[in-house]
């Protein structure tokens, strides 16, 4: 792809447009960013992008056809019918998003990671693995660093690892990892995507340009994830938490099995892992199928996984005050997220739940809090639907909060000694944070200044 001189309009100017940016300059591309934000609203980064040389139109978009750009990039944010992307398409100006552009400059093979849940758990931990094992790898994209930032640093003898979301698949035209994994696909982000059906058209785009060759790891358990083994052209490999698979991995007796033509053989034990919950096996089996497939030893695979500890805002423990465990699933932002983190616990839980809802249905998350849940506390746009979806389920110690500092005042007065109290809010952040990162920052020094004060 050669970028020199092309007039490239970059629509977004998040920590992706960004980086898009300043790749296309190194390429001596003319590059104009756009962002629906004004000049005022983006504040330094707005200065610090001019200052780069970068032509800024903000505040609205301009109008794209082929007399005024030659290539638009679209960042993951950014919804495909906003104004300059339909004009684009419509003109005939080729549209790309972040991660299709890192991959034409790619020359190392990819393993990408896909799912609901647990994506970026299951890219850290094979991350590791790689690292572990003696490769110089990258763990990048959706995870938190874009692609396009470091891709051209690796070459065939490296390793990608790469976060990949439905927004940045479903813009991908040749994108194709030597490894596709997809986890699990439960319902999410369907304000975006408009159905269920094309949420997983969106997935299914990770593996849809592999070769013969390659390999896409896919849930067993999971029927959305299983149905999709048709029509892959790569060849398929399962993992399962509830079957014992003749191809694939899977656990037998406690242990971590992997089977190949060559029969089944011990990897670890399931008690060997250090990251909580059923969810999180099922992780660690993507994890070890994807390794084998790569040609990972087992012994470099169970190094790894007795190691791997897992990730900030998933499952992390902040602090025990009055015997009371407090942990921040601020990642979890969706209804089938929270579920798997209250099944991760067998003691009574103190929730804190609610945000920004995706347009996704709370009725199977309010049945889950009455099984597990002792005393709900909502906060956020949002809340005030699980306390409905409680109420139906007829769950009623719920507590509703203003904001974050009253939640967790909440929880502490509530919170009993061998209790939990856990932040996981199946809902986005994006209400009152600018990401889920900033609300889970925001749950520790809460937590941390109660403990300072005990």
């Amino acid at each position: 792809m050669d970028l020199a001189g092309k007039r490239v309009l970059v629509v977004g100017a998040g920590v992706s447009g960004q980086a898009v940016c300043e790749f296309l300059q190194a390429k001596q591309a003319r590059v104009t960013l756009t962002d629906a934000r004004t000049r005022e609203q983006m504040g330094q980064v707005a200065d610090q992008l001019s200052r780069r040389g970068i032509n800024l139109i903000l505040g609205a978009y301009p109008t794209v056809s082929q007399e005024s750009y030659d290539l638009l990039v679209v960042s993951p944010g950014v919804p495909l019918t906003v104004a300059p992307v339909a004009q684009a398409a419509a003109s005939g100006v080729p549209v790309l998003g972040e991660l299709e552009l890192a991959y034409h400059f790619a020359r190392a093979p990819i393993v990408a990671i896909t799912g609901t849940n647990g994506k970026t758990t299951t890219t850290s931990l094979i991350g590791q693995m790689f690292r572990e094992a003696g490769y110089k790898t990258l763990v990048a994209g959706n995870i938190g660093l874009p692609l396009v930032s470091e891709i051209e640093n690796y070459t065939a003898d490296d390793i990608v690892v790469a976060e990949v979301s439905s927004f940045q698949l479903e813009t991908t035209r040749h994108f194709s990892p030597k490894v596709a994994v997809i986890l699990n696909i439960t319902p999410d982000h369907l304000d975006r995507h408009g159905s269920m059906e094309e949420y997983i058209r969106a997935k299914a785009q990770i593996f849809a340009r592999q070769k013969p060759t390659d390999w896409v790891v896919l849930n067993y358990d999971d029927p959305n994830t299983r149905e999709l083994a048709g029509d892959c052209p790569s060849r398929v490999i399962f993992f399962s938490r509830r079957h014992i698979l003749e191809r694939g991995s899977f656990v037998q007796d406690g242990k971590i099995m992997v089977a190949d033509q060559s029969g089944p053989r011990e990897i670890t034990g399931v008690d060997s892992l250090r990251i909580p919950g059923s969810h999180n096996l099922e992780n660690a089996l993507a994890a070890v199928a994807a390794g084998h497939v790569m040609g990972l030893a087992p012994a470099d695979i169970a190094r790894t996984l007795g190691r791997f500890t897992g990730v900030a805002h998933r499952l992390e423990y902040v602090a025990t005050l009055n015997g009371v465990d407090y942990v921040n699933d601020s990642k979890g932002t969706n209804p089938d997220a929270a579920i798997k983190a209250l099944d991760a616990y067998d003691v009574p839980i103190v929730l804190i739940a609610g945000g920004k809802n995706k347009g996704v249905s709370f009725q199977e998350f309010a049945e889950k809090i009455k099984e597990k849940v002792r005393v709900l506390i909502t906060v956020g746009i949002h809340g005030y639907q699980i306390e409905e979806a409680a109420r139906e389920q007829g769950f009623t110690n719920i507590f509703p909060a203003r904001d974050y500092p009253h939640a967790v005042q909440l929880a502490y007065e509530q919170a009993r000694p061998g209790e939990v109290v856990l932040l996981s809010p199946a809902c986005t952040s994006w209400d009152m944070f600018k990401n889920f990162e900033e609300r889970g920052e925001l749950f520790k020094k809460l937590v941390l200044e109660l403990k300072d004060k005990a």
